[in-house]
């Protein structure tokens, strides 16, 4: 009995098995010459071997762990899937492995879809893959934790490299999809907190293509100047699954956002997603709402809040004056008047000239009654040579100490006349001099407003030259003032008013 050559494919999930046979030989001898059975090249049937798996099993699924990893020059990926009882070669052109959303490393399991095919050159069938993607949520978090281990590393997520957000800006640059609820969303709250500029950068937030885009978009912004640079960005979308938000753990977009000179606000997914754009931005937001909370504050809020310090410091201010204005005042009824410090200076000068005066006469005196006595006991041609010694010294005495005398008196008289114009610019002469007049009543006292006064009063009017009695006229008293009986008649004095 000869042997019989088998070989069995699966295809897709009824793990259809089929096998091609050739017919069973009866010894191991050469088949004769006038056999039916066709005869083949080498290269025939390989194509036709290939022909057949490639019609059996045009599109299956296969999930298996990545291993010898080669990414070629050309761009295609080589691999081998693989699990604890096979393995199969996988090819992936570059245009599909431009597409992939992770990066392909050794160890990971991931689910290839495509079709299969035979090498000739190898004698061996292959996977051709055109996706391929982690195996579950599991291999995509355990190539999140490995990303992020690797960027946290690099410092990319170091608190010192976190921007502070502006309190309010003028211009907020907005990356995310222009057709979504995301951008409606932020700027209807903007405008409900206080109206900004906005500028939208329109990009895909999903697919192979988003991560490149959101990247190049914060870049693009960090580029501009002027009026068109904003003061804070904010990068948003809205919720999904892992696999949705993929773009935003990419690497591309993750350094777009630490590398950011403009502070960056994130906002992917809700509450509870967590991206790696939020460990490299600025600020996270749990929702694009959120965000535009955080990026500006409540108008309303803000100008209440300046009014309160407002009337505060109007307030302290108002607090402050009056304070000062009293103590002004205190310190001010403290003050000596200006006649009084003028007094006791004017009572030394005069005590100073009557000293001097009596001095010099008592010391003039003095002196020739020394000289008599002297004179007396010396002989008169002595006492006449003497008299004349002494008369010249006391003449050359007198002449030293008549200009000190004279400059005392003449400094102590412009003292006393500085001192006189003073009290004389302070008198209340002066202000009488300008054509006013003081106002007293028959006892003395003075009058200080028109209200004090009455119908009939006999008041003193005190002019520069001369004081004149007169009489307040009924007719023009002052308001408010009560009437004064009539005087009796027969008075000799007249009214002025």
């Amino acid at each position: 009995m000869g042997l019989a050559i088998c070989s069995t494919f699966a295809a897709g999930p009824t793990r259809r098995a089929e096998s091609a046979y050739i017919e069973p030989m009866t010894d191991v001898a050469p088949a004769p010459a006038n056999s039916n059975l066709p005869e083949l090249t080498v290269s025939e049937l390989a194509q036709a071997v290939k022909r057949t798996v490639e019609r059996d099993f045009d599109r299956v699924r296969v999930r298996g762990e990545l291993g010898r990893v080669m990414i070629a020059k050309s761009g295609h990926l080589y691999v081998d899937l693989k699990d604890a009882d096979a393995s199969i070669s996988t090819v992936m052109w570059r245009s599909n492995v431009q597409a992939l959303t992770f990066k392909p490393e050794e160890g990971l399991e991931v689910v290839a879809e495509g079709r299969l095919s035979t090498f000739p050159g190898r004698s061996q069938y292959q996977l051709v893959a055109e996706r391929m993607a982690p195996a579950g949520v599991g291999a995509l978090l355990a190539q999140l934790e490995k990303l992020k281990a690797r960027l946290a590393a690099e410092g990319l997520f170091a608190p010192a490299r976190k921007k502070a957000i502006p309190y309010l800006p003028r211009t907020i640059g907005v990356v995310t999809s222009p057709t979504g609820a995301v951008i409606r969303d932020i700027l209807h709250r903007l405008a409900e907190r206080f109206p900004r500029r906005v500028i939208l950068w329109p990009v895909l937030v999903q697919g192979p293509e988003a991560a490149g885009q959101v990247a190049r978009a914060i870049k693009g912004f960090n580029a501009l100047e002027g009026e068109m640079r904003p003061d804070v960005l904010i990068v948003a979308r809205g919720g999904g699954s892992i696999e949705d938000l993929w773009a935003f753990n990419e690497e591309v977009v993750v350094r777009a956002a630490a590398e950011s000179a403009i502070p960056l606000i994130s906002a992917v997914g809700h509450e509870t997603d967590t991206t790696l754009i939020d460990f490299a931005s600025d600020l996270r937001a749990p929702t694009p709402t959120g965000a535009a909370e955080k990026a500006v504050p409540v108008r309303a809020e803000l100008i209440e809040r300046i009014t309160t310090i407002e009337g505060r410091l109007r307030n302290g201010l108002v607090r402050g004056v009056e304070r000062r204005r009293t103590e002004v005042r205190a310190a001010a009824g403290r003050l000596p008047r200006l006649e009084t410090l003028f007094q006791i200076p004017q009572q030394r000068y005069d005590r100073a000239a009557e000293r001097l005066n009596a001095a010099l006469v008592a010391n003039a005196r003095a002196a020739q009654s020394k000289l008599d006595r002297i004179a007396a006991r010396l002989r008169p041609q002595a006492l006449g040579q003497d008299i004349v010694r002494r008369r010249e010294k006391l003449l050359q005495c007198a002449a030293r100490l008549d200009p000190a005398v004279k400059r005392g008196l003449d400094a102590r008289r412009q003292e006393l006349q500085s001192a006189a114009r003073m009290l004389e610019s302070l008198s209340h002469k002066s202000v009488l001099a300008r054509g006013f007049a003081m106002v007293h009543r028959e006892d003395g006292t003075l009058v200080r407003s028109a209200k004090e006064l009455s119908a009939g009063d006999e008041i003193d009017l005190t002019f520069a030259d001369d004081t004149q009695k007169a009489v307040i006229d009924p007719k023009r008293a002052p308001e408010g003032a009560k009437p004064k009986a009539k005087a009796k008649p027969g008075g000799d004095q007249g009214s002025l008013f």
